[in-house]
């Protein structure tokens, strides 16, 4: 008792395969390692996505030099004009601070 019946290699068939013998602490690094790359991977692909959407917010936003006035202008206006003062104003890319 204890010992249990194997068959002969040549009556299961002529092939064999190949085993790759791994550790349980290695296979739960494993898991660990894929799972924290694919949170890293989903925080990444987020951060992305929302300075794409801060940058093409900003796109059109400007700032008056005169009274500091922001404003939002879609034209292709050179100069566009505030709508607070009435100055032109330059078109100046906008920067988080």
């Amino acid at each position: 008792m204890g010992q249990r019946y194997r068959a002969p290699a040549e009556s299961v068939g002529s092939q064999r395969y190949a085993v790759i013998r791994v550790s349980l602490a290695a296979l739960v690094t494993i898991y660990l390692l894929l799972f924290l790359a694919g949170v890293f991977l989903f925080w990444i692909v987020g951060e992305w996505n929302r300075r794409r959407r801060e940058r093409r917010a900003l796109q059109h936003r400007l700032r008056c030099v005169i009274c500091a006035f922001e404003f939002e202008d879609r034209t292709d206006a050179l100069l566009p004009r505030c709508p607070h003062c009435g100055s032109l104003n330059e078109r100046f890319r906008m920067e988080n601070i």
